[in-house]
């Protein structure tokens, strides 16, 4: 794998530790803060909110400015973003808190178009590797998002996690150092008569990707944003719902420097398939107590899935688009998936403050059986094509 598929290694375990901190905290903040506490969760929902109208201006930016100016814009925004979280913290105001959601969900919407960057400097037939690369990236962020938040919560005391936010503006302008090295394609030549986009998101291998996309993240997030306010109310503290958050994140991203090999040997299909069974069973396990171990392991079992779904996901999209098409599908795609993750931050508080842990689980059963069926149903089509 050649040294710009390194970089954005880094460039995306930066962006993962910035938001992995951002999920072991962002609730715990908004509930400390909200007058309702139904609305402890809707800083990060603004947060994917942001991510999801991030999509289209970052496809617009990306082909005619190219990559490289889009992921400056994406850190600049981080660091905007970070500094507001801590001005809310500083201040105790939940508003000025949920503003710092935009522009942080703006430069996270961003930067992650670092797996599609990773896609384009890689040989053809190591993409999927590329890709499964720099998502693996979320290992450093696994260990480095959680250390942070533990080891930063009350160095600004008595304000809790205000040094976090301090710490965690210096992430993004690493980010920028190394964007200044990396090499990244031009922007990709503009076609007088494009694609309309329609036809592009109405291939069968774009809704099975973005389905399968939508289901993968929305899963995963609708339980891991509730995770760290149920475990406080079975009594446990910040610092054991942070090393819950970092086996979860750790087993998101880990698989990364195998999923690559694994689509290529048994196809993307039934890489998906088999992250939404391993999803159904967090779910399974979730509500069989409330022990330590059944968080851990659920959890872990969920960024499995996670990772399966998505990366499997991210390279059955790169079959629905040729060259010239690449970017406004990629934006498509984003806008698509998190959209459908800003609706689960936001529904994950208020369905677990008003109908409980067992119904955040259960929840993500059909979704995921759905998106099972459809990718089914894709793979005996294309097969049957193939044969034909």
């Amino acid at each position: 794998m050649n040294a710009n598929v390194w970089l954005l290694f880094i460039c995306q375990a930066l962006v993962n530790a910035s938001s992995i901190s951002q999920v072991s905290i962002s609730a715990l903040v908004g509930h400390s803060l909200a007058a309702d506490k139904t609305l402890a969760t809707l800083p990060y929902a603004l947060q994917m909110a942001a991510t999801m109208a991030a999509s289209i201006p970052a496809g617009i930016i990306f082909s005619r400015l190219g990559r490289k100016a889009g992921f400056y814009l994406g850190t600049v925004g981080m660091l905007v973003g970070t500094a507001t979280f801590g001005l809310g913290v500083l201040q105790g105001d939940f508003l000025i808190y949920c503003l710092g959601a935009i522009p942080t969900g703006l430069g996270f919407g961003i930067g992650q178009h670092y797996r599609f960057a990773a896609a384009e400097v890689a040989a053809p037939n190591a993409r999927s590797r590329a890709i499964a690369l720099v998502m693996a990236g979320g290992v450093v962020s696994a260990i480095l998002g959680p250390e942070l938040v533990k080891h930063t919560k009350e160095m600004v005391s008595p304000l809790l996690f205000l040094g976090t936010y301090v710490a965690m503006s210096l992430l993004p302008v690493i980010g920028m150092v190394l964007l200044a090295v990396v090499k990244l394609p031009p922007p990709p030549p503009r076609n007088a008569s494009p694609t309309p986009l329609r036809v592009i998101i109405a291939r069968p291998a774009f809704v099975v990707a973005a389905v399968a996309g939508l289901v993968s993240y929305g899963a995963m997030n609708l339980i891991m944003a509730a995770t760290p306010l149920e475990m406080m109310l079975c009594g446990y503290g910040v610092n054991d719902s942070t090393d819950v958050i970092r086996a979860h994140a750790i087993a998101m991203f880990a698989p990364g420097f195998v999923t690559g090999r694994l689509i290529q040997k048994f196809g993307a299909h039934r890489v998906i398939c088999l992250g939404g069974l391993l999803t159904i069973s967090c779910a399974a396990l979730s509500l069989t107590g409330s022990a330590y171990m059944t968080f851990v392991t659920a959890l872990m079992l969920l960024g499995l899935g996670w990772n399966l779904m998505f990366v499997g996901a991210t390279t059955l999209l790169a079959t629905a688009h040729d060259a010239q098409e690449r970017v406004r599908a990629q934006a498509a795609n984003d806008f698509i998936v998190f959209g459908t993750v800003a609706i689960t931050s936001f529904s994950s508080g208020a369905l677990h403050s008003s109908s409980g842990w067992v119904a955040v689980n259960a929840t993500v059963v059909p979704p995921v059986l759905i998106a099972l069926g459809l990718v089914l149903w894709h793979q005996t089509r294309r097969a049957r094509l193939a044969t034909a």
